[in-house]
């Protein structure tokens, strides 16, 4: 029902900033929590950040205060802003949908090197 497919990774200085997109396509977009994952080399995947279909927010205390994520149900498009990036936020960030069943994206490659 809902393909995602995710764009705005890069290499970034720390200190800086970057985007992250989540475009979706498919039906009932807006009633599905969204969110981001990362999983960092030879790390396990991490929760970041999801965004209910209320508009209810969680985040990881690894980017409290840093990250923001937000939604556009009309657009379907999912974001999150990453601001003050650091080198331990390297890694494949993926989108995701939930609801009864489970979507995700292929990843975009986040890198934090100066």
């Amino acid at each position: 029902q809902v393909q995602l497919v995710e764009s705005g990774g890069g290499l970034v200085q720390p200190g800086g900033s970057l985007r992250l997109s989540c475009a979706a396509s498919g039906s009932f977009f807006n009633v599905y929590t969204v969110g981001w994952y990362r999983q960092a080399p030879g790390k396990q995947r991490d929760l970041v950040a999801t965004i209910t279909s209320g508009l209810s927010t969680n985040y990881a205390d690894s980017v409290k205060g840093r990250f923001t994520i937000s939604r556009d149900n009309a657009k379907k498009m999912v974001y999150l802003q990453m601001n003050s990036l650091k080198p331990e936020d390297t890694a494949v960030y993926y989108c995701t949908a939930r609801r009864n069943i489970d979507y995700w994206g292929q990843g975009t490659l986040v890198t934090v090197s100066s």
